[in-house]
């Protein structure tokens, strides 16, 4: 479904999986390779190469909830707080049906008496 959509992100990082963990990530705030890979159609693996790359270069921290890992921004790396930003920038320029194309699940349950905005 998102396989027609691609922005500045993919062209900076050089991939696909790079755009899907980055988006991913600041829609969600934290999320997980299989979840990235299933929202973007992007191979499991590239993605969990990504997602490597960007704890290595200390952009993204991973904690371990039962069998799998889940990523988030490191908050004390000024680099991911730039990174976000960036992605922030590229995030808000996207449509609402693009950001629904991408995003169609709910990964997180709402909060009681939280009023639905679309």
């Amino acid at each position: 479904m998102s396989s027609t959509l691609s922005t500045a992100l993919q062209d900076l990082f050089g991939g696909k999986a790079a755009e899907a963990v980055l988006l991913s990530l600041f829609h969600e705030g934290e999320s997980y390779g299989r979840a990235i890979a299933k929202d973007f159609a992007v191979s499991l693996d590239s993605v969990q190469r990504q997602l490597d790359r960007f704890e290595r270069s200390g952009t993204l921290v991973c904690k371990r909830q039962g069998r799998t890992l889940v990523y988030s921004w490191n908050p004390k790396s000024r680099l991911a707080a730039r990174l976000r930003d960036l992605t922030g920038v590229i995030y808000d320029g996207l449509s609402p049906e693009a950001k629904q194309a991408l995003f169609p699940e709910r990964r997180q349950p709402r909060a009681k008496d939280k009023p639905v905005i679309r």
